[in-house]
């Protein structure tokens, strides 16, 4: 008898993007929002690739893992991470 798979454990993670940066790096936490800075203009979702590309990176999952929630258009993102939870979101962060 085949079983149903386990949920994969998801969080949320708010980011305030900085566009045409010098370069990719974590510019630091304010409140819960973290704060990114990418080298990606934002036109044509290059700056929303770059960021879920980085963020990916940052807590080492494969792209596909991440998924923008809200703010598509905007600075201010809310991200969907699968696969890890909201503690091991916050202890991979610290790491950096």
């Amino acid at each position: 008898m085949a079983g149903k798979a386990a949920a994969q454990p998801q969080a949320t993670l708010s980011v305030r993007v900085q566009p045409r940066a010098s370069r990719n790096e974590v510019a630091g936490l304010v409140g819960e929002t973290l704060k990114i800075r990418l080298t990606a203009p934002p036109v044509e979702g290059e700056a929303n690739a770059a960021c879920l590309k980085f963020l990916a990176d940052l807590l080492d999952l494969a792209p596909s893992r991440l998924e923008i929630l809200r703010g598509e258009r905007s600075r201010t993102k809310v991200i969907r991470i699968t696969g890890l939870t909201q503690d091991e979101v916050r202890a991979r962060l610290s790491r950096k």
